[in-house]
């Protein structure tokens, strides 16, 4: 049976006159953020949770001058379009807000994303967008889940009306939404494969049973923190554990519990992180058994991946996307590529056979350090990779120095380039462009930048994570008979 969206996240902000109840409202489409849409007396409502052709009465959350938030109280009707959600957390984790949608109706929408975005926010002429490659694996797709232990279970609307009690308040699953120190308990998740929910499962049996202290977000103290469980296409498995602090019993016999009850872990490792963030890119990991890396095949290259290692956490669908990218480059074999945002190299390598030579930038150093143990590891010997800010290494002394590309890919974060990074790129005049953003918005601002130079000869959107609203998009640009100078 559906859950009543009584469980969302959003919450009443505090006034003195109470927001309003909104009977029997249509909604009538999809919005950004994964929400929906709703009008009442001209005014945009946004809703989550809900899909086009819900009737529901709404509570308002939130009252602005052009638009309302709100949450459901209860359903009139459902749509002929909803579909149960196969999840118990659904509406009250924060993710997989889609899954009340059947998967083509969730890709219809992905590819209207795109269309609009690159529209209305590029305002450029396009080709036709070709139709979006759907994922074939919609649910334990995830290659990559990371898991908070608190001391603060968060209770649902629906547990509080009931008065129901805890043995227990700690908990060890995912982030409530706005609520930075909560933390919802997640017995079963279908993003990951089944082995990473009896991971998870037995650590916090464990745990409960020894009267292990789980984090105080709030006044940062307890034992177990956070965890994280990586797989491969492969086969092999690696669990982090991170601790808050020291505990060299504790945590030796907990690590021993896990690898004695779950042989498939190839890779088990622990942090002790003691500052007030939970990043774990400045701390020291340890081996407890097995190796320090697991590796990730594609097209017979091997890729390795550390504890702190990008990589896109959809195995299948990142090689769906490689494969496009890669297409659009158009490579002879003779073209210099520059792979900017490169990350550990996956891209680079990927594409390094059937180029002259790939130089990849990217501002982590460890992405750097292992995008050339991967170029090592599968004897490829034509890229160059470089570590530092886009901005400050892309410049015309660099270009002069390693030569103008042939071919640009660029697959920058959801903030999209920098401006004095598309001034690089005009300045270096690669026939090519191939444009690979996880954000279509920030992806059709920059277009407009480089429509003066470029138009846009192809457009392909790639969905990497089913049950949200996020999607990929590939652009092939191909440069206009002009020239501009790098000021």
């Amino acid at each position: 049976m559906l859950i009543t969206i009584e469980q969302s996240t959003f919450h009443m902000a505090k006034t003195k006159k109470p927001l309003p109840i909104l009977e029997k409202i249509t909604i009538t489409d999809i919005a950004a953020e994964g929400k929906a849409i709703a009008k009442v007396n001209e005014m945009v409502v946004f809703v989550p949770f809900v899909v086009p052709g819900d009737v529901v009465d709404l509570q308002v959350t939130r009252k602005k001058s052009h638009f309302m938030e709100a949450r459901a109280l209860n359903f009139h009707s459902y749509s002929e379009k909803r579909i149960d959600a196969v999840c118990a957390h659904f509406g009250i984790c924060g993710g997989c807000k889609w899954q009340i949608l059947p998967y083509p109706e969730q890709i219809r929408y992905k590819q209207q994303q795109v269309v609009d975005a690159l529209t209305r926010i590029g305002k450029i002429e396009l080709p036709e967008v070709s139709p979006i490659l759907g994922s074939v694996r919609t649910e334990f797709y995830r290659n990559k889940l990371e898991f908070t232990f608190s001391n603060k279970r968060w209770k649902t609307f629906e547990e509080i009306a009931e008065g129901k009690e805890f043995d227990t308040m700690n908990a060890v699953g995912f982030h409530i939404p706005g609520q930075f120190d909560k933390v919802l308990d997640i017995e079963k998740c279908w993003l990951q494969k089944d082995i990473s929910n009896k991971i998870r499962n037995e650590i916090r049996r464990y745990a409960l049973e020894h009267d292990l202290s789980f984090f105080d977000l709030r006044n940062q103290e307890g034992f177990l923190r956070t965890m994280m469980i990586r797989t491969t296409s492969t086969g092999e498995l690696m669990l982090i554990m991170v601790f808050f602090h020291e505990d060299k019993e504790a945590q030796e016999a907990l690590l021993k519990h896990i690898a004695d009850h779950f042989p498939e872990i190839t890779s088990l490792l622990y942090i002790i992180n003691s500052k007030a963030n939970d990043t774990i890119t400045d701390q020291e990991v340890l081996v407890f058994k097995g190796n320090e890396c697991i590796y990730e095949e594609m097209e017979g290259l091997r890729f390795k991946i550390g504890p702190k290692s990008f990589y896109q956490t959809n195995s299948e669908q990142a090689y769906e996307l490689y494969k496009v990218a890669r297409s659009f480059a158009q490579l002879g074999g003779d073209e210099l590529v520059y792979d900017l945002y490169t990350g550990t190299g996956t891209i680079a390598n990927f594409i390094a056979h059937q180029a002259k030579q790939v130089i990849g930038i990217e501002y982590v150093p460890e992405a750097i350090e292992d995008a050339v143990i991967n170029s090592k590891l599968n004897n490829i010997e034509n890229t160059l990779f470089f570590s530092g800010d886009m901005k400050d290494i892309l410049n015309a002394s660099f270009i002069e120095q390693h030569g103008k590309p042939d071919v640009i890919i660029s697959d920058p974060p959801r903030a999209g380039m920098h401006e004095d990074v598309i001034k690089a790129i005009l300045f270096a005049e690669p026939k090519r462009i191939v444009y690979v953003s996880c954000n279509p918005a920030t992806q059709a601002r920059d277009l407009n930048l480089l429509d003066s130079h470029y138009r846009v000869a192809a457009v392909q959107p790639v969905d990497m994570f089913p049950h949200t609203h996020h999607v990929e998009n590939v652009v092939l640009l191909e440069r206009r008979m002009v020239s501009l100078e790098l000021v």
